[in-house]
């Protein structure tokens, strides 16, 4: 069992990763708690461009989803007792599904390459965040042993 010295140093050394991404991901999960239906079809039609079964939820439905969902990465992220391994996870998972639009999602990345397009660049930064997700997961289960 860790100490609760050594706990609060591994929070300590986490939280510049944890609370920037956090923090992001706490406000865009919170901005799209009452997104109005415009909003709403705008987010889904673009996601099920590229993951086809999501066209079966209701716009709604999947903007409230995906609320909920940011919303527990970033939980997962600013509470440092969820492990790293835990809150790494779910930001990897996350992550990987927006780097998955941005790769299938035409206009995204220019033809034949992955370098980013205008329109894609918001998409293409998650690469960074997929990152953070892995390094936290290496950092949590290194920690644990």
């Amino acid at each position: 069992m860790a100490s609760s010295d050594s706990i609060w140093r591994s929070a300590a050394r986490q939280a510049p990763l944890r609370v920037p991404v956090g923090t992001f991901f706490l406000n865009s999960g919170l901005s799209k708690r009452n997104a109005d239906q415009a909003t709403a079809e705008g987010l889904h039609q673009f996601a099920s461009t590229a993951y086809p079964f999501l066209g079966k939820l209701h716009a709604q439905k999947f903007v409230r989803l995906l609320s909920a969902g940011e919303t527990a990465v970033a939980a997962a992220l600013l509470l440092p007792v969820v492990p790293a391994a835990v809150a790494g996870a779910a930001l990897t998972a996350f992550s990987a599904c927006t780097l998955g639009l941005y790769l299938r999602a035409p206009g995204m990345h220019e033809e034949g390459s992955l370098r980013p397009t205008e329109q894609g660049t918001a998409l293409a930064k998650d690469v960074w965040m997929l990152g953070i997700g892995i390094s936290l997961v290496i950092e949590g289960v290194s920690d644990h042993r």
